[in-house]
């Protein structure tokens, strides 16, 4: 974590931070932009950061988009959380909460983690029922070929869609499908109220990505989650969903346990 810490100690790094706060998902240029720095400087600044693991990127084309990136802050908060006094405890949540939430104007959540275990455990940790059970409290029905259909089953609850469906399938590389839809057997499993599910239930769809990057003795973990309208109830929803989710795979597939169920 010492990166991290270097790269949080540099005033010009953490206004590189708070500018991807104001508006998550900007190209080199655009972050150069109203900044007294040259642009290699920036390049630099942003090279530590994402060695930091404080930012990670995305291409759009041509262009490679820059995000922040919640894990390290997560990583620190379940390390020392219960070290620090309170002062110090609200400057840690105040900066974890900097790096989860993203303006109203970004369309994509991205999120990144390193996990040690091989592709293909990662793989079968994001498709295997016996292990999306364990983490995430439900299971997907589908043979994951790209085109199949996905059955949701959560909580009791089983939501089908000719919609839901697995848009790519590279095993142990990249996987992508469509987001569930929202219904009132969902709504109920899962506590949501009806003026919720009526503007959840009004939104477009939806997807999300997996990207998986073999780094020899660890993986790279890039989830890419998009398709969001302005000011979307789902963006505001998954944006606290992933983090939790993705830390308790790590854990699940690091340590053989599950984090515990958040009181």
């Amino acid at each position: 974590m010492d990166e991290v810490f270097k790269a949080l100690a540099d005033g010009n790094r953490r206004r590189l931070l708070d500018r991807l706060n104001a508006r998550n998902g900007q190209s080199l240029r655009e972050l150069c932009a109203g900044l007294d720095m040259a642009r290699q400087s920036v390049s630099k600044h942003l090279a530590l950061l994402e060695a930091a693991h404080l930012v990670t990127t995305a291409r759009r084309g041509r262009e490679k988009l820059h995000y922040l990136n919640a894990e390290p802050i997560n990583a620190i908060a379940e390390r020392w959380i219960s070290r620090y006094d309170r002062e110090r405890v609200h400057a840690l949540a105040d900066l974890k909460h900097a790096l989860e939430d993203t303006a109203m104007d970004s369309n994509a959540f991205v999120y990144t983690t390193y996990i040690r275990t091989t592709p293909e455990k990662l793989w079968q940790g994001l498709t295997d029922p016996a292990f999306t059970r364990r983490y995430w409290g439900l299971e997907f029905g589908t043979d994951w070929a790209a085109g199949s259909p996905v059955v949701w089953r959560e909580r009791g609850a089983e939501t089908a869609d000719p919609e839901q469906v697995v848009l790519e399938s590279d095993p142990f590389r990249r996987l992508a499908y469509t987001w569930h839809t929202f219904t009132p057997e969902w709504a109920a499993a899962n506590g949501i109220d009806d003026a919720t599910l009526a503007r959840l239930a009004a939104e477009r769809r939806s997807k999300v990505a997996f990207e998986i990057e073999d780094l020899g003795g660890s993986v790279k973990l890039t989830v890419v989650h998009d398709g969001f309208e302005p000011g979307s109830t789902a963006r505001e929803m998954i944006q606290h969903g992933w983090p939790a989710l993705m830390s308790s795979l790590k854990t699940l597939l690091e340590t053989g346990e599950t984090l515990p169920e958040p009181r």
